[in-house]
């Protein structure tokens, strides 16, 4: 069955789940009123059915190719980015002084991830370039925003990220990139970088670079990198393309997946390029966009976690095998339990993941629009665990997919591993999921807990109130977010973080369980507990959360006993 965007879904979790009400109520985002975020998200949602969907297997299948230094893409993206760029979709939270929407960074959030369900490969050029303008918008010189911002509002330029070289992945502080002055306010930038999306293209007029580099006599380490961005094409006095700046692509990556989208290694010999920011202030700056991309990445894999689910629905809906096992039935395989439960998970993980995607990116509103250090701080808290859980589910729901579609799965006509191969990065780049459970541990119970605590305080208010009326719902997540607490609180007594390292990961993703039960009774509530969500909620609360115990008790463990066992215990020599 062809691609539905789950414009719906979106609305009920604005109204019902995540309280989108108070981004409205406040002064900053007075204007997205209901009538006007409902008719974006069904504007949206036509697009991305209509424009983007259609093109995914081109991506797969017709692969974006380097040829004599030039990047082609897939067929009909030129198309398709065009049409994106045209609807303003690119620019929805951007500044309004300079062309974009000025709209809440939760709408933003669900149009990225309804784009990811439908050509991920395509999605991930407009969210570089989202980035980029968040990065300007906070740091750049008032020239650098005036010869930038507005044409990469428009989409008539792209952006990128250049952050990683072949010495330098996780730790960016190895990078050698370096940038020496050339005495008119401009640098020249020389290094090689890997992994950037989105290096080049051949339907944009320019590709602007932002790049991580040392000053001469820079410290070492994350002190000592400033950020630069750096054009293919510079700049003219009016502000258009003119000569071709000293970089380009070397080569393209090949990958497990994502094929439409050219991943490039990209080589800078001397290019001219501008400061962003103060001096020795890069890793500040380019976190400004990274935060809010590492959120957008857990959409990524919400988006195609929701492609993959419908196609499998799709196929058991039409394939017959076997008897049906129960009276009035689909006489599909949709009837038999095994498949029944994995389509029944698959939904209620999309739900759960979305719903904590989209509670982040409400709290990223109300900091943004009150200033208040709590709404900034559950932002923060809920990050990680919106891009770790996020991918996660892409990732589990998309194997899902495959399976369900039992040996067809595994042939690539059928469209479902594409699914699953180009989900699989997603839990990679903008920091991996390990090193996003490490900074949930960390550096998010800086606090002592205490953004954590309020969250758990919330979800116990919640349950108490039903306890009553909805015991088989209520009750289970009230003992889980106990149990949570308990943990979270063993978390803060570690005086030494790898203790609370070798637990990170399945702490982050007991948090997440419990968030997931949280918000899924949540929308029972709404539905008075009768109806299809209150159903989805139950399979949740009963089969899903009780994972919390396990991945819990892994968590505090402690590493004793993670380095008891020895390189040669693993097998070295």
């Amino acid at each position: 069955m062809p691609f539905r965007a789950p414009v719906t879904d979106f609305q009920f979790l604005f109204d019902h789940v995540v309280d989108f009400a108070q981004v409205t109520n406040t002064e900053r985002f007075a204007d997205a009123d209901r009538d006007t975020t409902e008719a974006i998200l069904l504007e949206a949602g036509k697009m991305v059915e209509e424009v983007m969907a259609p093109i995914n297997r081109n991506g797969d299948l017709q692969p974006a190719v380097l040829e004599n230094g030039v990047v082609r893409t897939s067929p009909g993206f030129g198309d398709a980015y065009k049409q994106i760029a045209d609807g303003g979709w690119i620019s929805t939270s951007a500044s309004p002084e300079f062309g974009g929407m000025g709209l809440p960074h939760s709408i933003t959030t669900a149009v990225n991830e309804m784009m990811a369900s439908g050509c991920l490969s395509l999605q991930l050029n407009p969210l570089m370039t989202q980035g980029q303008i968040e990065a300007l918008e906070h740091h750049a010189s008032d020239e650098i925003k005036a010869t930038y911002l507005e044409k990469l509002i428009t989409g008539e330029w792209a952006g990128t990220m250049n952050l990683t070289e072949p010495a330098a992945g996780s730790d960016v502080g190895a990078l050698r990139s370096k940038a020496e002055p050339n005495g008119d306010g401009t640098y020249a930038i020389t290094g090689q970088k890997i992994y950037i999306s989105w290096g080049d293209n051949d339907f944009t007029g320019n590709v602007c670079h932002l790049v991580l580099a040392r000053l001469p006599d820079s410290v070492p380490g994350t002190k000592g990198i400033s950020l630069f961005i750096v054009p293919k094409l510079i700049p003219d006095e009016n502000g258009k393309p003119g000569v071709a700046n000293t970089l380009g692509v070397v080569s393209l990556e090949h990958k497990m997946g994502l094929h439409g989208s050219p991943t490039a290694v990209m080589q800078f010999d001397g290019a001219k390029g501008w400061l962003v920011g103060q001096a020795n202030d890069g890793m500040k700056c380019m976190f400004t966009m990274m935060n809010n991309a590492r959120l957008g990445v857990g959409g990524q894999g919400v988006g195609v976690a929701e492609g993959a689910y419908q196609k499998a629905l799709g196929y058991a809906l039409e394939r017959k095998q076997g008897r049906s096992p129960i009276e009035n039935g689909t006489g599909t395989i949709l009837d038999h339990a095994d498949v029944r439960r994995m389509l029944a998970g698959m939904k209620a993980d999309i739900f759960a993941a979305r719903a904590i995607e989209m509670a982040c990116a409400v709290a990223i509103d109300m900091g943004t629009a009150t200033g208040e250090k709590d709404w900034k701080a559950r932002a923060a808290f809920l990050t990680p665990i919106a891009k770790a859980f996020g991918t996660d589910v892409g990732m589990k729901v998309s194997e899902d997919g495959v399976q369900v579609h039992g040996g067809m799965g595994f042939i690539e006509e059928t469209g479902a591993a594409q699914f699953s191969r180009d989900v699989r990065v997603t839990a990679i780049y903008e920091g991996t999921n390990g090193i996003q459970a490490m900074d949930l541990v960390a550096r998010k119970l800086m606090d002592g807990g205490d953004a954590a605590y309020a969250l758990l305080d919330e979800i116990e208010d919640c349950a108490e109130k039903v306890r009553k009326t909805m015991p088989a719902l209520a009750e289970p997540l009230w003992q889980a977010t106990e149990t949570l607490r308990e943990a979270t609180e063993w978390m803060v007594a570690q005086g030494n973080l790898n203790e609370r390292f070798a637990g990170s990961v399945p702490f982050l993703r007991g948090f997440a369980r419990v968030l997931g039960g949280y918000y899924h009774l949540r929308a029972a509530i709404a539905e008075g507990g009768a109806g299809p969500r209150s159903r989805l909620a139950q399979f949740y609360i009963q089969r899903l959360l009780p994972e919390h115990a396990g991945v819990l008790a892994h968590a505090m463990q402690g590493a004793d006993d993670l380095y008891a066992i020895t390189p040669q215990d693993l097998g070295a020599a």
